[in-house]
């Protein structure tokens, strides 16, 4: 198989383990995701399956679309619910929705992030959550990241016996976005600890949950014709590409990675071949050249 499968990852299972249970479920040995999702998070993670694998990093820039809900009140040292506490600060009257929303607002466009201490971002090296398992600090990197939008969904809640105050909220944000620190962010802005309680990613490289293949009930006798029945071509990952049909002769060129004189206006473009695509060529002066081979794709297109 070479194309792209929409998984279903539900919680409590790492994405590392998605990949692992596909590699046994279809006797594969190249699969690949385009994008981490924390274990207490579900929803959408698009796969890359054989020749595929090449075009996880196109699939990662095509953006994502999570729903969840944040508690302001107190934070974990993860930012989520599966850390331990480090501050509380009882709310002896809840913000207006008006108030929330302003915040989300300002946490809207291009922002700054840093990185949480426990996520897999590499420092020297090493992932963070590593220095954080061990009670380590390290210098993070800060990062631009772009959130088209932050909106509350519902109205907000709040507990006057606790003095914790929820809402449920939609981002739909850039690759590298951290939502638990979107999620931290809103609270720092209105002077309280904060935590998200619970994610989902609805969207992710161009696929939502409907389009999804839950891989829990599949066996290895079940999963080939589901996962079948579920696979997008490689040319999902570049919804924007111009497509090329190339001859023989420009084949064989491509074959053997050479430079094309093609009459094409973009800058960029995708090349097929008898019906399956390629490669992915890109405009350098007056010819064009390989940007992204997939020349061992026999998949759907």
């Amino acid at each position: 198989m070479d194309g792209i499968l929409p998984v279903y990852k539900p919680a409590g299972m790492t994405s590392a383990d998605v990949v692992s249970k596909l590699r046994y479920l279809l006797r594969m040995k190249k699969v690949g995701h385009s994008g981490t999702l924390d274990p207490s998070v579900d929803g959408v993670l698009p796969i890359a399956l054989g020749a595929a694998t090449k075009a996880v990093p196109a699939l990662m820039t095509l953006g994502k679309t999570y729903t969840g809900e944040a508690i302001l009140g107190f934070a974990t040292e993860t930012e989520d619910l599966d850390g331990a506490e480090v501050a509380r600060t009882k709310l002896s009257a809840p913000f207006t929705d008006a108030q929330i929303d302003a915040v989300l607002a300002q946490l809207t466009g291009e922002i700054t992030q840093t990185p949480p201490m426990y996520s897999a971002v590499k420092v020297n090296g090493r992932r963070l959550y590593d220095y954080a398992r061990k009670g380590e600090t390290v210098a993070r990197p800060s990062r631009q990241v772009h959130v088209f939008a932050f909106t509350r969904t519902a109205p907000s809640t709040f507990d006057p016996a606790t003095g914790t105050q929820r809402f449920k909220f939609q981002a739909q944000v850039s690759k590298g976005t951290y939502i638990r620190t979107l999620a931290v962010d809103a609270g720092r802005l209105l002077g309280v600890p904060a935590v998200m309680e619970q994610l989902t990613r609805t969207q992710s490289g161009g696929f939502t949950l409907a389009d999804t293949l839950d891989l829990r009930p599949l066996t290895r006798e079940t999963a080939p014709a589901a996962a079948s029945a579920h696979l997008r071509p490689i040319t999902f990952a570049y919804p924007r590409l111009a497509l090329v049909a190339l001859s023989d002769g420009q084949w064989e060129a491509v074959k053997n990675g050479r430079s094309l004189l093609l009459d094409a206006a973009a800058a960029q473009v995708g090349l097929t071949y008898c019906g399956v695509f390629k490669a992915v060529y890109q405009r350098e002066g007056a010819a064009f050249r390989p940007a992204v081979m997939f020349l061992a794709n026999e998949g759907v297109g």
